[in-house]
Order: C-alpha cells, then sequence, then structure tokens
C-alpha cells in the first residue's frame, strides 16, 4: 500500500459530514458551542471534511475524524489550551454536558461511517 495512504483518514466527503451533522442536529441533540464541518486538507485535494465543536464553556475546541486509512473508528481531539481552566460548580457541569455530546456525536459519526461502508457498492456518489 501507498505510505501516502497509510497517513490519510477514510474520505468522508464535505457534503456527507455536513448531512450527517444535519441528521445529529435533527434528533434534537443541543450544542451550546459552535458546530460546524470544515475544508480538511488532503494531500490528494480530495473532498473531505473536517467536523470542529468550539465549546461555549471553555476556550477549546474539538475535532471529530476517522482514526486513519481505511479505519471504521472515529477519534475526538480536545485542543490545548494555553492556561487553566477555573470553573463554578455550575460551569463545570455545563462543560461536562458538551463533552458529552461531543461523545455522542463522534460515536453517531463512527456508526453513520459503519454504516456507509456497510453499503458501500449500492451509492451512486
Amino acid at each position: 500500500m501507498d505510505n501516502e495512504l497509510e497517513d490519510s483518514p477514510p474520505r468522508r466527503s464535505l457534503s456527507q459530514l455536513k448531512e450527517w451533522v444535519q441528521e445529529f442536529r435533527d434528533q434534537g441533540h443541543l450544542i451550546a458551542g459552535q458546530l460546524k464541518v470544515v475544508e480538511q486538507e488532503d494531500a490528494d485535494s480530495q473532498d473531505t471534511g473536517l467536523v470542529v465543536m468550539n465549546l461555549m464553556n471553555a476556550r477549546a475546541s474539538i475535532y471529530m475524524q476517522p482514526t486513519g486509512y481505511d479505519e471504521p473508528l472515529w477519534e475526538a481531539t480536545l485542543t490545548a489550551r494555553p492556561d487553566d481552566l477555573t470553573l463554578s460548580p455550575h460551569e463545570m457541569a455545563s462543560l461536562a454536558a458538551e463533552l458529552v455530546v461531543a461523545g455522542n456525536l463522534c460515536s453517531f459519526l463512527q456508526w453513520k461511517s459503519l454504516e456507509w461502508d456497510r453499503e458501500s457498492g449500492t451509492h451512486t456518489d
């Protein structure tokens, strides 16, 4: 297998990820911060996306993507913070709720990817 392929994640198009994120929203999940799908740099200039959740209760973001090329599992990365975070009990609970939603979204995206892969060969795009 080509080394470039080994280091790249499975390709989920930007529009496909936007549809999946909208489906997650339509299920009634409450998202306190900002949730978006952004274009992801890809060595082959493929149409790929990256799911990003900007947290409301911490100056940080979580981005979600497949763990690697041809891998069905997804991972979430919490970006680094420049300083310590001091929170009241209410703020801590609010941040914890945001993290639960991020975990649920990452699980949902993994499930959608597995479903998409199982049905590969039946897709028209």
